[in-house]
């Protein structure tokens, strides 16, 4: 490994980039090395190998130490030598699949209500929306997923503290709480780690 890949490696130690895979091996979150070796070295998990011809293999921990360090592995040293750092680790005994449920806030409402304006249709860029309380703050109208909309800016200042009957506007669609949905549909491979192209509905980045 050299001075360059060593220097990676400490800047990776603590960044997320270990997917965690339950013991049906299906994707559940995305944790940093530490906590991945964390984990491997206690018994809980699992290395995953994959080899160039993309074989499989979980090894424990004793087995994981004497895997050699490739070309585009990442590694710590230890007192007995360089570890590569696991791509993906495998649980032993979880098997459940956790469900996501989006905090609220103008992100979420953007996802929930696809980037369109819940009044006029338009497609708005991100910097031009803004959060629109159905029924006004000022007359009782609670911060939540039913009460409120995503909406242009400007439209948003026009209403004011109306509600949409007097304001002239129609919503598109009543309002309401996102499913949660199975945390593996929401993990994406924003850092285009080939391994995980396996065990991820989205594509490397």
């Amino acid at each position: 490994m050299n001075q360059q890949s060593a220097s990676q490696t400490r800047s990776r130690i603590h960044d997320h980039c270990v997917l965690v895979l339950n013991r049906n091996w299906q994707a559940i979150s995305v944790i940093s090395p530490a906590d991945a070796f964390t984990h491997i070295v206690s018994g809980n998990a699992d290395g995953m190998e994959i080899d160039h011809e993309n074989n499989m293999a979980p090894l424990a921990w004793d087995a994981w130490m004497k895997l050699e360090i490739r070309e585009h592995d990442y590694a710590i040293g230890t007192a007995a030598g360089p570890v590569r750092i696991p791509t993906i680790i495998i649980l032993k005994s979880f098997n459940k699949v956790p469900l996501f449920r989006p905090k609220f806030g103008l992100k979420s409402l953007w996802l929930r209500d696809g980037g369109v304006c819940q009044y006029s249709g338009k497609s708005l860029n991100f910097s031009d929306a803004s959060i629109d309380h159905v029924m006004p703050q000022s007359r009782g109208g609670e911060t939540s997923w039913e009460n409120c909309v995503l909406c242009e800016r400007l439209l948003n200042s026009q209403k004011g503290d109306k509600t949409p009957t007097e304001a002239g506007l129609k919503l598109r669609k009543t309002p309401r709480e996102p499913k949660a949905v199975p945390v593996t549909l929401t993990l994406k491979n924003t850092l285009g780690i080939k391994d995980w192209q396996f065990f991820l509905l989205t594509k490397a980045a």
